[in-house]
């Protein structure tokens, strides 16, 4: 058996160091992820966006609304769904096309009523002017993100600060007249540099770089080994439960550390497991710090549900 560099051990280790994730623990984790993988593994498994983003075939309608759906997918899910299908029936059959013929002085008066959440039509409209500079610069969302990354890198966040700096560098004036200092659009393009966990921008990665019956695998120039996972309240809590980190708080630490426990397990594909656990969370089967403890969980015996944070 060829042994790795040490480099590799280091980089492949990443994150897990200190968060009482060891080797035995990986080994007994391994299986029963793998199980839980296969269990959710199909495309009837869940409602979640990205089953909106499997019914367009072409590959660059499917960036436009993959990075569309990934950028409003919070809060519940029903109204998640309601928001992207309202900004896609304004967009039409082909909404690259769409996006590539965009002109905010024509089309803001079907956006500018749409609202999900704290996101309002004018933000709306500065995001399809932030995508249509990524096509018309670089021909496809991928090969905007790829331009400013390294595959040398350990994981995407640097190429998701990189991204996040270039995308808000587009004239935002035709959506917002007088440009706030901080406008709604920015809420899209978070940075790992500023702490963010970018989970938005690491489903949509996900859903174009990972390939099976839910994830897409539209692009080919990022490998899934680097994908960092998208940190929601059920993977927190699970993350937590079955000690994959050490951390309390959300933020870019604690989902590079989970992803970096994830990678103990499967250095290739780390995050393979995150829509499993995810929806194990949104079935209440996660019992951490619940009166129910483990008794509904899938991962029932690997896991600490009455764990206090250290």
């Amino acid at each position: 058996m060829l042994l790795r560099s040490s480099r590799s051990r280091n980089r492949a280790s990443a994150g897990t160091r200190d968060s009482g994730f060891g080797i035995r623990h990986a080994q007994d984790l391994a299986p029963r992820l793998d199980d839980l993988y296969r269990t959710f593994d199909h495309i009837n498994s869940a409602s979640d966006p990205i089953h909106i983003v499997r019914r367009y075939a072409a590959p660059d309608d499917r960036e436009v609304v993959g990075f569309c759906a990934a950028a409003l997918a919070f809060g519940r899910v029903a109204s998640v769904l309601q928001s992207i299908e309202s900004l896609l029936s304004v967009m039409g059959p082909h909404p690259a096309a769409f996006v590539r013929a965009f002109d905010p002085q024509e089309h803001r008066t079907a956006i500018d009523p749409l609202v999900h959440r704290w996101i309002r039509g004018r933000d709306l409209v500065a995001l399809l002017l932030i995508l249509q500079r990524m096509l018309r610069e670089a021909e496809t969302i991928e090969r905007f993100f790829v331009a400013g990354d390294d595959p040398a890198a350990a994981d995407i966040g640097p190429a998701l600060d990189a991204f996040s700096i270039r995308a808000l560098q587009t004239n935002l004036r035709p959506a917002y007249g007088r440009v706030p200092k901080r406008p709604g659009v920015c809420y899209f393009f978070p940075r790992p540099s500023a702490g963010s966990a970018c989970k938005r921008l690491n489903l949509f990665l996900r859903w174009m770089i990972r390939r099976d019956a839910i994830d897409l695998g539209t692009w080919t120039l990022v490998s899934p080994s680097r994908l960092i996972i998208p940190l929601d309240t059920h993977v927190i809590r699970l993350g937590r439960c079955l000690r994959l980190t050490r951390y309390n708080t959300p933020g870019w630490k604690m989902a590079a550390e989970i992803t970096g426990s994830l990678r103990a397990i499967n250095a290739a594909d780390p995050i393979r497991y995150d829509f499993s656990l995810c929806h194990v969370g949104m079935m209440n089967a996660c019992g951490y710090r619940r009166a129910q403890g483990d008794r509904q969980c899938p991962l029932r015996g690997l896991c600490r549900p009455r764990s206090q944070a250290q």
